[in-house]
């Protein structure tokens, strides 16, 4: 028997998971996480991970399995579907991906670029350096020794500004080069139902606003005080989170609770039109595109 597989892509709070729950429904299927966010735990209301009730829907995979203390890596949870997908009790489930990172989808469906082994010492030089300099200082180095892909980063990008350079750095080729040699997908998109979900932008604005101020009445708050008691490092992924910031402001009482969820709003609405924007910019006319879910 073929496996049936769906994928759902969309910007935040757009509903792809009530449109993965109805669906999972339908077809007793399973439900994989394809969100970078939702695998972390203690953020279950800040990244809006599934909630008890969803869980009786249908079996979710790959949520909240990650310590906030990991940088998760695409390249981890691409080995971590792979152990999901060859799970017996799943071979001939009907399986839903849904989230919201285009990274995950392009690897699910052109696998993993291949990439250099970076030695421990330039991994640990260039952590340092963005620790001391800022993500600024290292997008202007970078600008200089990869051009390529300086271009293709926001300069406050940390994260992957550090990845770039650990790369040039490592190998002498700019990361852009490594990424155009893509590996094995793990599942056969022609096979697939692919789905986007493209939402009016006003409506989605609205949705976001309630939605985070929802978070704030159902305990975000204390999900913030709790990641902060682990005493992470800021540059952390799951300290990135948005709200985390904004949340920890106010509590140190630098903001109002009415100023961290408008600036918590307004980052979540910039993040969801750069969504909206890399959906739309790279995935193809074989997607179906519905305006709500």
């Amino acid at each position: 028997m073929t496996r049936q597989l769906i994928l759902i892509a969309g910007p935040t709070a757009s509903g792809k998971s009530a449109l993965s729950l109805r669906l999972a429904e339908e077809t007793r299927g399973v439900i994989i996480n394809t969100d970078s966010m939702q695998v972390y735990d203690v953020l279950n209301l800040l990244t809006a991970r599934p909630g008890p009730d969803d869980l009786k829907v249908a079996p979710h995979y790959l949520y909240g399995h990650v310590s906030p203390a990991i940088a998760y890596s695409t390249g981890q949870w691409f080995c971590d579907v792979e152990k999901t997908l060859n799970r017996l009790e799943l071979s001939e489930k009907t399986v839903i991906f849904v989230g919201g990172t285009g990274l995950y989808f392009r690897a699910l469906l052109g696998g993993l670029s291949a990439m250099p082994e970076i030695p421990a010492d330039i991994r640990a030089y260039w952590r340092q350096q963005d620790a001391e300099q800022g993500a600024e200082k290292l997008h202007a180095i970078l600008t200089r020794k990869d051009p390529l892909a300086a271009s293709s980063l926001r300069p406050t990008d940390s994260q992957r500004i550090v990845r770039a350079l650990e790369v040039i750095n490592a190998s002498g080729r700019s990361i852009i080069e490594w990424q155009k040699e893509t590996g094995r997908p793990l599942i056969n998109g022609e096979a697939a139902r692919k789905i986007i979900i493209a939402p009016d932008r006003q409506w989605l604005g609205e949705r976001i606003a309630t939605r985070f101020e929802m978070m704030m009445r159902g305990g975000a708050t204390d999900e913030v005080k709790a990641l902060l008691s682990l005493g992470l490092s800021a540059e952390l992924p799951a300290m990135r989170a948005i709200g985390v910031r904004e949340i920890s402001e106010m509590l140190a009482g630098r903001l109002r609770i009415e100023e961290a969820a408008e600036l918590a709003t307004i980052a979540t609405r910039q993040y969801a039109k750069r969504q909206m924007t890399w959906f739309r910019n790279q995935l193809g006319e074989d997607w179906e595109r519905l305006p709500c879910p």
